[in-house]
């Protein structure tokens, strides 16, 4: 089997631009409503809605790759590297390492990529990792890069990357066509396409022992904030693990050709979706604000403890509603409290009720977008 590496014309990606011309008016459309919507939070929140969303990258970016982490811990390693508070004890490498890469990422968009850039977001992610030969640096391994699945005796091999001997000399061609495609570099390319080349393009090399994924995603990041001027805070890792077999069989179709539109359109689209989801998670926050100044000082402790368990589920919202048991569950309270308790917060416009009976579901009351700063 032949990949794309190993292709004459390697690493010069062709593509049909016109196919992602309306994709990329629609990231620039998306890009001014997100800007819009986050003015309408004041600082502090802001930077609270910061941690949230890299965070959530944090945690999806590792579990991609099969790694859980603790949320609350990888946040608070966040907090501590942004001079936002103090790190809470017990957070393991692995958390306080996607943290600081995540910091850097935010922070150092703007730089020309270099192999220290990269060098040292490995070094973060896997410094307590010990089954890894190299860290800090390229793959020197003899044995072929590949990524398989099934059994030991007879794996499937989805994808060999080049040898490690090339590795140098590929991530130079590499860092260099990504500061040249950059804004006011010698090829600028337009945001979603340069975004889409780079995750591929680098996750074809395959660089690293283990990371690869995680370095990838960031850089296809880097370049959007760069194309944006701004950190993008984008879902892209959250959006991707929700469809995460989707993504690898991209990747999979996608390594074999140096003609790559399927690829940059399912990339694009997948760009689209993270921008959508951060849009309204920002509305969701925007929303949340609103929903406790509205209400604040009317509803007892009871009705305030699930008000905060939903919230705390996000823009998905309580998985099947709200329930009269859930209220009774998370209260510890008597089926004819909760009623009164669910019916007074009806009254009150905080929660909407819909089904019959044992069917009856509540949600939260919220604000709508245009209600919430005018977009349309």
């Amino acid at each position: 089997m032949s990949w794309n590496w190993q292709r004459p014309d390697w690493p010069n990606f062709t593509y049909d631009s016109t196919a992602l011309a309306p994709l990329e008016r629609r990231f620039l459309l998306q890009s001014g409503e997100f800007i819009g919507a986050f003015k309408h939070i004041g600082a502090d929140d802001q930077d609270t809605l910061k941690i949230e969303l890299i965070s959530d990258e944090a945690v999806k970016t590792s579990e991609i790759e099969g790694e859980i982490l603790n949320r609350d811990s990888v946040q608070s390693s966040l907090r501590h590297q942004l001079g936002l508070g103090a790190e809470r004890p017990g957070i393991t490498p692995a958390e306080r390492g996607i943290a600081k890469m995540m910091v850097d990422l935010y922070r150092s968009f703007a730089d020309s990529l270099a192999d220290k850039t990269m060098f040292d977001w490995h070094r973060m992610l896997l410094s307590g990792d010990t089954s890894i030969q190299v860290i800090g640096g390229y793959r020197t391994h003899a044995e072929a890069m590949q990524v398989v699945s099934g059994p030991i005796h007879e794996p499937t091999v989805h994808f060999e990357a080049p040898p490690s001997r090339r590795v140098p000399d590929e991530m130079k061609q590499f860092v260099t066509w990504f500061n040249d495609t950059a804004p006011g570099g010698k090829n600028p390319l337009s945001p979603l396409t340069r975004a889409g080349v780079t995750h591929l393009y680098f996750v074809c090399i395959h660089p690293f022992e283990d990371g690869n994924g995680r370095i990838g995603r960031a850089l296809a990041e880097k370049s959007l904030a760069q194309n944006l001027g701004q950190p993008s805070l984008i879902a892209l890792a959250y959006t991707i693990e929700r469809k995460r077999n989707d993504y690898y069989a991209s990747l999979e179709r996608n390594n074999k050709e140096t003609e790559i539109t399927s690829w940059l359109k399912y990339f694009a689209n997948t760009i689209l979706e993270a921008q959508n989801n951060t849009i309204r998670r920002v509305d969701f926050y925007v929303a949340k604000a609103k929903f406790y100044e509205k209400h604040r000082g009317t509803i007892n402790k009871r009705q305030e403890k699930v008000i905060a368990r939903i919230f705390r589920e996000g823009i998905d919202g309580f998985k099947g509603g709200l329930s009269a048991e859930n209220y009774i569950s998370i209260t510890g309270t008597s089926r004819a409290t909760a009623t009164r308790d669910l019916q007074d917060l009806i009254e009150k416009g905080a929660l909407t009720r819909t089904g019959e009976l044992r069917h009856t579901r509540y949600q939260l009351n919220l604000a709508k977008p245009r209600e919430l700063h005018g977009r349309a």
